[in-house]
């Protein structure tokens, strides 16, 4: 029987869900949740035997009715025969970084191969499809970045162009990326001026989200104040000479003076890597 206990590393945690989708003849369909859910268990490798953690994915299938249930513990079969094989491949490899992008490639395929040996088409198509997406993205902005023959236009165009070829998820969280990017440069530049970065906020982000951003930063620009304020305090208790146990003692009281519920144990948490 299993423990009703999670492993330490996933309490607290929530187990992937959308995964027990099926077809109108109750066959699974393959998702990027399932591996997601193998994942989410399988992370846990070394709190808990290997046995013990496949038993608690194959008790999460136990939701499916069948076919379904057998066509899911089948690619947990196969997806853990799949995660041998590729731990044996590039432990083949070596632990030398690889810089020669013909090699990279070449493992990059050798990779791709190895999970359709042990997956079938569908499924590792909606396992890894967004993952090897990006591993060819990367891969064509190295080829662009190496080429001497462009110009600067040319390689700016190359790598538009090989943007357009990604997912539209992946697209749009590299669009997010250079927004927030952007916008750290705009909260510098406008630091003095609170209206003019509301406005250009609301303008990048929509109403919705620049409200919600408004928020975290003023939370955030309070927590830094009082921490400031909490550890000009704390360095005057630690010049006071008092005794360890006492200097302890009046410590985590003013801690408590400043900080309440998570804010506290952030608190503590950061005390303790000073």
């Amino acid at each position: 029987m299993l423990p009703d206990t999670l492993p330490v590393s996933l309490s607290g945690t929530s187990v992937p869900s959308g995964w027990a989708r099926v077809d109108s003849n109750g066959n699974l369909i393959p998702t990027p949740s399932l591996r997601q859910l193998f994942e989410y268990y399988l992370s846990a490798m070394g709190e808990e035997s290997l046995q013990r953690l496949v038993a608690r994915i194959e008790q999460e299938l136990e939701r499916l009715g069948q076919p379904a249930r057998s066509d899911a513990l089948h690619i947990l079969g196969n997806y853990l025969d799949y995660k041998l094989a590729l731990g044996d491949l590039e432990a083949s490899y070596g632990r030398d970084p690889v810089d020669n992008l013909r090699e990279t490639e070449r493992r990059m395929q050798e990779i791709q191969g190895l999970r359709r040996t042990w997956l079938d088409a569908d499924t590792a198509q909606a396992f890894f499809a967004r993952e090897e997406a990006l591993d060819r993205f990367q891969l064509e902005q190295r080829r662009i970045a190496d080429d001497d023959t462009l110009t600067e236009e040319q390689r700016a165009q190359a790598l538009a162009d090989a943007e357009r070829a990604l997912p539209a998820p992946l697209r749009r969280a590299r669009e997010d990326t250079r927004r927030f990017a952007e916008y750290e440069q705009v909260r510098k530049d406008l630091a003095d001026n609170p209206e003019a970065l509301e406005a250009w906020r609301e303008e990048a982000f929509g109403a919705e989200l620049s409200q919600q951003l408004a928020k975290v930063e003023a939370r955030q620009k309070a927590w830094d104040q009082r921490w400031q304020a909490y550890r000009e305090e704390r360095q005057a208790l630690e010049r006071a000479g008092l005794a360890a146990p006492e200097r302890q003692v009046a410590i985590e009281a003013l801690r408590d003076r400043y900080f309440t519920g998570p804010d506290r144990i952030r608190a503590r948490a950061l005390d303790s890597l000073q």
